[in-house]
């Protein structure tokens, strides 16, 4: 039975397409070459994202925090604090207004009656009615509590008094215990139950304490579960989940009374204990609280804040938003002290997403999991506590840097190298041709049989022909050394010139290792002086925070190397200064600027003893300086090699395609003009 295939609409719960893991190294390549440290490429790339190859940005942490930032100050903005203080007033407000005004008309109905017995009852109790309501204090608290002792005669105002009372229990619980006000909010209401609530905050607090005294609490914990299970809907799994949730539920509405004025903290802290006592929890709530302030002293108790919007909250919502600017306090947090991506494992995605959006929460993940994937697909591990490059890496790097530079170039004028003609040698093409008089005799014979049924048809015996011989192709081959001076002083980053030859030593690196891997390769980096540089160095190699260019040492250095090699022999040096340092008799580094005639004369021999060594000297030139012109222009005189003024754009493009040009021309085949730039290829004149 065939498969069969099934598509739903994209609904944003379907597993997402992850970016691929050469993309994301691709990110920090340029970052890693030009500062020489993985780790601060990775923590850079944490902080200011990235755009996948199919244009979707993927926010950094600085964004982040930004957008973090912006949500607190909306949210600060729209809404106004003490919009529950004056709404509870406002209501009770009505509610005494509308007693009354019952308290009114019925003193009228008795007046009109004309019963003078009616009239001075009815007016005596009125008046009693309207005494205690003048009597009511002016606080929150003591307007509930007066009220609740009141014997209302409008039931309007009764019902509205009841409705209110239970909505600020109810948003009171909500702000306090939050997912356990339902249950709550519901064991008020039987007296039974009632007493089972305050059995539950009597235990709780007996934990915490035990807690706080070292003890083990566990079988504790697990009996209170049993008994008390039913009031914590969230399931905590231990003391400490159950006890977090809790205090920062509490932290949260604390929060709310120190953000108000000193008037409306007083009043809502009354009511709130009014309430309370009405229920006979609020000394166990009271307990509760200190005992949390005690084992959660870090908590943001007494933090206020400062809203500035018109648009009024409940007690309830108020709580709700405080722990929503708390949320956003803690990520804010978290994503400044991420110096890593790993660190960035810990922040609640689904939290995120609330708070930020779908964009926001899918940016973390994959910031998250920028080090998880580069390690998972060999091109980086972790060593001692920090990560490093593997082999796989270094290649991937070059790579990447080789990619890039023929990715510029004209596909007719290099594609993937292959050579002009064909003809004997010991390496396959994996081509042929038909036989001719004088090749070697390397039949292939699927495409000579393939020649003669297609001749003569079908059938057997197959009869040959030499007119059916098709042989092999083969390519020349050359072995070519070459060593590549690089300069690392402190011109080339504050000409904006090392990023680019860095990325052409790379790149030159990884042609000749995957396409050339009978050729050698030789690294020099010089700056005062000359050091022999590994290919496993290179990402990591970085500038030198010292003056001078020392270009004698590094040709002294590429001389040795060249000299344990075979075949052909080049030294290309990429440079954006004329010598200004050389060693003396005593190994001591000597520098001058301008150039000393000392300096000139001690690299000019060296180019000297190159020339009669038979090794080429290329020179690519990053800086058209009169100085650099003229001492380039003497060096090719004698040795020459050939000289290139070019820019760090084209930099690239003049060293592969005259290495690849080289391999063609020694192998005997004609040479292609170089790309076009800035200014041409120069040859000094004999």
């Amino acid at each position: 039975m065939p498969w069969r295939h099934r598509y739903s609409r994209w609904d944003g719960a379907q597993a997402g397409f992850e970016l691929d893991a050469d993309e994301l190294f691709s990110q920090i390549t340029d970052d890693l070459l030009y500062h020489g440290d993985l780790n601060s490429a990775l923590r850079r790339l944490l902080q200011s994202g990235f755009e996948t190859p199919d244009g979707q940005r993927i926010e950094g942490v600085r964004e982040l925090l930004e957008q973090l930032r912006q949500r607190k100050r909306d949210t600060l903005e729209r809404h106004d604090l003490g919009g529950s203080y004056d709404d509870i007033a406002q209501r009770l407000w009505d509610v005494v207004r509308t007693e009354r005004a019952e308290l009114e008309r019925l003193a009228q109905l008795a007046a009109s009656s004309g019963d003078q017995r009616r009239q001075e009852i009815t007016g005596q109790a009125m008046a009693e009615r309207g005494l205690q309501l003048d009597l009511l204090p002016n606080d929150l608290a003591g307007r509930v509590q007066g009220l609740q002792q009141y014997d209302f005669t409008s039931v309007p105002a009764r019902d509205a008094f009841d409705r209110l009372v239970e909505e600020l229990r109810e948003q009171l619980l909500q702000a306090q215990f939050g997912q356990m006000a339902e249950a709550m909010r519901q064991a008020s209401q039987d007296q039974a139950q009632l007493q089972r609530m305050k059995d539950m905050f009597n235990d709780l607090n007996a934990l915490v304490e035990a807690r706080q005294r070292g003890t083990d609490t566990q079988e504790q914990f697990d009996e209170f579960l049993r008994r008390h299970g039913d009031f914590f809907p969230g399931n905590p799994a231990t003391l400490d989940e159950l006890l977090s949730q809790m205090a920062e539920q509490m932290a949260a509405m604390q929060q709310v009374l120190s953000s108000m004025t000193p008037e409306q903290r007083d009043q809502l802290h009354q009511l709130s204990q009014a309430l309370l006592d009405d229920l006979g929890l609020s000394f166990q709530v009271s307990r509760l609280s200190s005992n949390l302030q005690q084992l959660f002293p870090s908590m943001p108790w007494q933090q206020s804040r400062r809203f500035e919007g018109g648009q009024p909250l409940s007690l309830g919502q108020a709580s709700s938003v405080m722990r929503e600017l708390g949320d956003l306090d803690h990520m804010e947090q978290m994503l400044r002290g991420a110096t890593n991506p790993g660190a960035l494992a810990e922040v609640d995605l689904d939290r995120a997403r609330e708070l930020l959006g779908d964009d926001a929460a899918s940016s973390l993940y994959r910031l998250a999991r920028l080090a998880g994937q580069l390690e998972e697909a060999g091109l980086l591990e972790r060593r001692e506590g920090r990560l490093e490059l593997t082999p796989r890496g270094l290649r991937k790097i070059g790579q990447n840097a080789l990619s890039q530079l023929f990715s510029k170039l004209a596909k007719d004028k290099l594609g993937r190298h292959e050579t002009v003609r064909q003809g004997t040698g010991v390496e396959r093409a994996h081509d042929t041709k038909p036989y001719e008089f004088g090749d070697p005799f390397n039949l292939d014979i699927q495409r000579t049989v393939r020649n003669a049924v297609r001749r003569r048809g079908a059938g057997t015996p197959v009869h040959l022909t030499p007119d059916d011989f098709e042989i092999e192709r083969t390519e020349h081959l050359t072995r070519s050394s070459t060593v590549l001076m690089l300069d690392l002083s402190l011109s080339m980053p504050m000409r904006d010139n090392f990023l680019a030859a860095k990325k052409v030593a790379m790149a030159l690196h990884s042609l000749i290792s995957t396409q050339y891997p009978r050729d050698y390769l030789g690294l020099v980096g010089f700056s005062e002086v000359a050091r022999e540089l590994k290919p496993a160095q290179l990402p990591e190699v970085s500038w030198d925070f010292v003056y001078g260019t020392n270009m004698q040492h590094a040709f002294v250095l590429a001389r040795r190397m060249l000299g344990r090699q075979a075949g052909t022999k080049q030294i290309i040096m990429i440079t954006d200064g004329e010598p200004t340092a050389h060693l003396l008799a005593d190994g001591e580094p000597f520098f001058q600027y301008p150039t000393h005639p000392a300096t000139r004369d001690a690299t000019l021999a060296e180019v000297n003893r190159c020339t009669r060594e038979a090794i080429t000297i290329n020179t690519f030139m990053l800086d058209a300086s009169r100085a650099l012109r003229q001492f380039v222009e003497k060096m090719t005189e004698l040795n020459q090699g050939r000289a290139f003024f070019t820019t760090p754009e084209s930099l690239g493009d003049y060293v592969l395609v005259d290495f690849i040009e080289n391999k063609r021309t020694s192998a005997g085949r004609g040479r292609s003009p170089l790309p076009a730039g800035p200014s041409p290829a120069r040859r000094p004149r004999r």
